[in-house]
């Protein structure tokens, strides 16, 4: 609303200035503004009014693209300014150049205001992001606070965990969503089956419930699509992660260790949970209910609140019943936790007994 009440009251001082200058004729006002006022007035207002057109054409600017513009031009304009204040000697010398002295130096201003400012620009704009540049309250490269970013992967958003544990507010990272990744999601909530449709959904959901919530600092990476062409999801996402000096988040165990190999630190979820799973060691007494048979003979198996499988060796008579069973074994790694454990009637000592719903 802000941007469309400036935009009106551009068009009106636009006006107005066109205006005064067609209709207020004067002994400086070229001849065809005077012979045709109404033609010259909707002429400069149109050209006027297309600075708004192009400023609707292009809704998502970069602060620094438009400051590397600026600031190449300006600098490239004043190395020219310097080289020809510097060169001004050696054209006033009439011996060396007679009276052509003043048509080089014009040539040399002309092809300095041209190659300066293109160069300072093409330079600015290629390395925008590897440095910042040395004006108080100016850069280019945007001074992340906190730690590094994290970016996220469509299985960490369809998983759905990460905005629980945005919400405990231990994360003070920006969370940057490449454009590709969701498009990645959104190809998965338009697919025919049932399952991959509600996960992808699913997925879209979280991305929309991380982006309203006021705690979370997360924006959406618009990727160069030509650059990347041939190149898979995974690769990008290592090589954007790489660009921006940051990690990947995911649970995706081949990405885990694609981006492992290429020296990009990952986040994975299912280590986050097993990390706060609580901790049994062999020989402590856990109580369990032993819920269905394991794969090899005389196993039953059960499980704790927080999803961790839990395999009696000898419970496969207990099916249905509630078991004191001692730890033998914990199987971790980032698939999740197994607890191997054998029943054990006349156990004593400290037992931990969980809570179950």
């Amino acid at each position: 609303m802000l941007l469309l009440i400036i935009r009106i009251t551009y068009l009106i001082i636009a006006a107005g200035a066109v205006a005064t200058y067609t209709l207020n004729v004067g002994p400086g006002t070229p001849e065809v503004v005077s012979e045709h006022p109404v033609w010259s007035f909707s002429l400069l207002l149109l050209l006027a009014s297309s600075v708004i057109l192009v400023d609707m054409l292009i809704p998502k600017k970069r602060i620094e693209i438009m400051s590397a513009i600026y600031f190449g031009l300006l600098i490239g304009v004043l190395l020219s300014f310097m080289m020809t204040q510097a060169l001004g000697p050696l054209f006033a010398m009439r011996d060396l150049w007679g009276n052509d002295g003043a048509a080089f130096q014009a040539g040399v201003i002309m092809l300095s205001l041209l190659v300066l400012p293109y160069l300072c620009i093409s330079l600015l704009l290629q390395t925008k992001d590897d440095f910042r540049f040395v004006i108080p309250y100016v850069e280019f490269s945007r001074d992340l606070k906190g730690g590094r970013p994290l970016i996220i992967d469509s299985s960490a958003l369809i998983d759905g965990r990460v905005a629980d544990v945005v919400d405990t507010r231990i994360l003070d990272v920006e969370l940057v969503v490449p454009k590709f990744i969701i498009q990645e999601v959104q190809d998965i909530a338009d697919s025919h089956d049932k399952l991959r449709r509600s996960r992808g959904r699913r997925g879209l959901d979280v991305l929309r419930t991380l982006q309203q919530d006021p705690k979370v600092d997360i924006h959406v990476h618009e990727s160069d699509t030509t650059q990347s062409k041939g190149r898979s999801v995974d690769q990008r996402l290592v090589e954007l992660a790489k660009s921006l000096n940051g990690r990947v988040l995911t649970n995706d165990f081949n990405l885990n260790k694609v981006a492992g190999v290429q020296g990009v630190e990952v986040v994975n979820l299912n280590d986050v949970a097993n990390a706060l799973k609580p901790r049994f060691i062999p020989g402590e007494h856990i109580e369990i209910k032993l819920i269905k048979e394991g794969e090899s003979a005389g196993q039953g198996v059960g499980y704790l609140d927080d999803g961790t499988m839990v395999v009696c060796e000898n419970g496969g008579h207990d099916i249905g019943k509630q078991v004191s069973l001692v730890v033998t074994s914990v199987l971790q790694n980032s698939a999740g936790r197994m607890i191997f454990g054998r029943i054990e009637p006349q156990a004593t000592g400290d037992k931990r007994q969980p809570q179950h719903s």
